[in-house]
Formats: structure tokens, sequence, C-alpha cells
């Protein structure tokens, strides 16, 4: 299951880009194996859809300012891509 998303975000209000309370809804497809002593395993699981519901600043407390941050190098961003040293 993909609980964690690569989509960055930023606080327009107080410029926080670290610390999102996230909150998704996801719709999971999963085999529940039991063994005969009881125990679950969870095998083969797939998200068939997953959104976001709201995403609230750690640091200001609410959600009005937060936007999503294009990452540079990423189709449709206006900046080219970070080249690492080495």
């Amino acid at each position: 299951m993909n609980l964690v998303s690569s989509t960055r975000y930023r606080c327009t209000s107080c410029g926080n880009l670290t610390r999102f309370d996230v909150i998704t809804t996801a719709t999971v497809k999963a085999f529940h194996h039991y063994t005969v002593g009881g125990d679950l395993e969870v095998e083969d699981v797939e998200t068939l859809s997953e959104s976001v519901d709201a995403v609230t600043c750690r640091w200001c407390g609410h959600g009005r300012g937060v936007e999503i941050v294009e990452d540079p190098g990423t189709p449709g961003s206006d900046e080219p891509p970070v080249e690492s040293e080495g």
C-alpha cells in the first residue's frame, strides 16, 4: 500500500516546507491469509484508488495557504533539474 506520496507542499502563510498533516482516502485490495494458528498475513496489496482529502500545516495549524510544490525537472516545471556533483 502506498500511503506516502512524493508530493511536496509549501505553506504560503508561514513558509513551512517540511511538516504537514495529510489526510488521504484509499481503496485497497488485499489478500488476507490466516494461518491455522489464527495469525494474519496480508499479501498482494494493491491500491486501487487514493485521494488527498486535506493538507494542514503543522507550524501555523491550518491548510488555507498550503500549495503543491512542483519538483524541479518534472514535466511542466519551469526550473531545470538540479545536477548532482561527482
